[in-house]
């Protein structure tokens, strides 16, 4: 009785579209059109969603500017939603510690929103500080007490977390430009060093991009690390150098970083210096990549290895045939700088690109160089990065191995 209380006592959406089936599956997203009439409520108002003939089916938080009406976080008949969040959250963080080395590794993806069942909320820890992001004001809403749970499971998880940053696009919500807001704790000036698969890298919490690394390439670095001996490494969009830290930890003769940002070059530079990697063998470039590659095929350069890590060409769907074109012409000049018989390293970071579509443009941008494609291997992110089968859409990252 007190549950159908507590459901009745909550603010209620009605579908008008027939999702339930989509719904119990554990897909995490309702969409403002599949509302019957969607009410006016405030951001992170807990709400029951509830089918055309009234019977619950799931409980979520609310969004009063995003597409994304309802985010589920619970099932219908869960009498403390609070509970099931700080559940989860301790989960996620048991699975991560079950999957990666701590003594090798201690950067990585805590909450993965949606395939952790936190849907709306992503966390990664970068040794002693936590950054978190929101998508949207309901999230940020919603999950206001979550700096404190973190804090809660990273004790008694044994990790010290010594500050807690929240991390926003530049200018979102009237933030004057700011990257980062401190939630909780004191996040020291400059770069943390952080390790990974034994190697060490600065994160830059407040003003780099992913705080300074990918976290979701680092299988993906230590693949290139594997074919990395002895040749000459090509990474393009680089920014602050991991896959050429990790092909010259690998043996590589030498290894040019491309990234179109001075700031990130420099950061590259440090990074090798971290790691008593010799310089002389590296290359470093502020440029832009397709400028790099345009110039480098015509005075016929060859790469063992190339590396190609760009930023999204297609962040929307209205933008997907632009980013194919885009995907094509920079696979183009990577294939005609890569040697005969060497490696293309192909990547994609856009949700909306998807796999076929993806190899199609390295296969046609190979052709139009003169060369012949032949995919090897196709990967996706690390671990920490997990998919659910209930949401494709967080299928995101391609990585494929090609050999030319």
């Amino acid at each position: 009785m007190r549950e159908a209380a507590a459901r009745r006592s909550l603010p209620r959406v009605v579908l008008r579209k027939r999702l339930a089936r989509a719904i119990r599956g554990g897909h995490p997203w309702i969409y403002r059109d599949a509302l019957a009439s969607p009410p006016r409520l405030p951001e992170g108002a807990l709400v029951l969603v509830a089918d055309a003939d009234g019977r619950p089916l799931a409980r979520g938080f609310w969004d009063a500017t995003s597409p994304i009406a309802v985010r589920i976080v619970a099932a219908a008949d869960e009498a403390d939603p609070a509970a099931a969040v700080e559940r989860a959250v301790a989960g996620a963080l048991d699975r991560r510690l079950q999957a990666i080395e701590r003594r090798q590794t201690d950067a990585f993806r805590w909450i993965h929103g949606e395939a952790d069942g936190l849907p709306g909320v992503h966390v990664d820890l970068y040794a002693t500080a936590l950054g978190v992001r929101f998508d949207g004001g309901g999230a940020r809403a919603f999950y206001r007490q979550l700096p404190a749970g973190l804090r809660a499971a990273a004790r008694r998880a044994g990790i010290s977390v010594q500050a807690i940053v929240e991390r926003r696009p530049r200018g979102a919500d009237g933030d004057d430009g700011a990257r980062t807001l401190t939630l909780e704790g004191t996040l020291s000036e400059g770069e943390l060093e952080i390790r990974e698969n034994g190697l060490l890298f600065g994160a830059d919490l407040r003003r780099g991009q992913k705080g300074g690394l990918f976290l979701d390439q680092r299988e993906n670095r230590a693949r290139v690390r594997g074919m990395a001996r002895d040749r000459r490494v090509l990474n393009l969009f680089g920014y602050t150098g991991a896959f050429s830290v990790y092909a010259a930890a690998g043996g590589a003769r030498e290894t040019t970083t491309v990234d179109v940002a001075a700031p990130a070059i420099a950061a590259a530079r440090r990074n090798f210096a971290r790691n008593h990697l010799p310089v002389e063998a590296a290359r470093f470039a502020a440029e832009d990549a397709f400028a790099f590659l345009t110039r480098a095929a015509a005075a016929g350069q060859k790469y063992d290895l190339v590396v190609s890590d760009p930023p999204s060409f297609a962040s929307s769907r209205r933008a997907l045939e632009t980013g194919l074109r885009a995907y094509q012409r920079l696979h183009r000049l990577c294939a005609a700088v890569t040697a005969p018989g060497g490696i293309l390293c192909a990547a994609s970071c856009s949700s909306h690109v998807g796999r076929a579509a993806f190899l199609a443009t390295v296969r046609d941008g190979a052709r139009e160089a003169g060369r012949r494609a032949q995919v090897r291997e196709v990967h996706g992110a690390g671990v920490d990065h997990p998919v659910v089968p209930q949401f494709p859409e967080g299928d995101y990252l391609k990585f494929a191995v090609i050999t030319l």
